[in-house]
């Protein structure tokens, strides 16, 4: 496999796709912290080493190659997160950081006693899909919380994962994966949000309410 800063740019990459639908050298120099300078030299290893094309109009894309490494690296991160929050006991505020740090170098066969060991889980601490050995992984879109309309119920399917603070956050107030929820209401104006979250009442912030991803009542049978 390619080195770590390879995967790190294709990771970054892929993840930018299938959220913002877009990614440009700046936004990866943005997420990365590095210079553009230093983006600009990677994506033309990379595009010499076939992972990457590069359009006319700035736009970054994965070959099938590069998104074949990126979902390799994403499994490793995603199989690492729930195995240190479920076997050794991290918060889900903690793994992110430790899955970045060790997903470079745990062997395939590391991996495949961790899936093992793990029941075969589909999805991380924070409700991302875990890629599957061969590449697929749920591409299933959620609305936010705060696209919820008054007296509508959801479950929570996935939180955003790059903010601890915020994971923290979400864990006071039960935002958890799985958990059910019930908007109540809607104060006008970007107003907060009146949401029951189990048997409890929170007000919520329509920013932090975007970044909890829900399947309403209907779906989540």
């Amino acid at each position: 496999m390619v080195g770590a800063a390879v995967q790190d740019y294709l990771k970054v990459i892929y993840k930018a796709l299938h959220s913002d639908h877009r990614c440009t050298p700046s936004l990866v120099a943005e997420k990365l912290g590095v210079s553009p300078a230093a983006v600009t030299k990677m994506v033309k290893r990379l595009q010499e080493l076939n992972l990457v094309g590069y359009e006319r109009n700035q736009e970054l894309s994965l070959t099938p190659a590069g998104e074949k490494i990126a979902l390799e690296v994403i499994r490793h991160h995603r199989l690492l997160e729930l195995y240190l929050k479920e076997a050794l006991g991290y918060t889900w505020d903690q793994v992110d950081g430790e899955a970045d740090r060790l997903e470079h170098v745990i062997s395939e066969e590391f991996e495949d006693r961790i899936d093992q060991i793990l029941g075969h889980p589909t999805h991380d601490p924070h409700g991302d899909p875990i890629p599957t050995k061969d590449g697929q992984v749920d591409g299933t879109r959620h609305a936010t919380l705060a696209e919820l309309e008054p007296g509508q119920e959801g479950v929570i399917r996935r939180v955003t994962d790059g903010d601890p603070a915020m994971l923290r956050y979400l864990g006071d107030l039960g935002l958890y994966p799985e958990t059910q929820v019930e908007m109540l209401s809607k104060a006008p104006y970007g107003g907060p949000l009146q949401v029951r979250v189990g048997e409890d009442v929170r007000a919520i912030g329509r920013e932090l309410a975007d970044n909890v991803f829900v399947s309403p009542r209907k779906e989540a049978a």
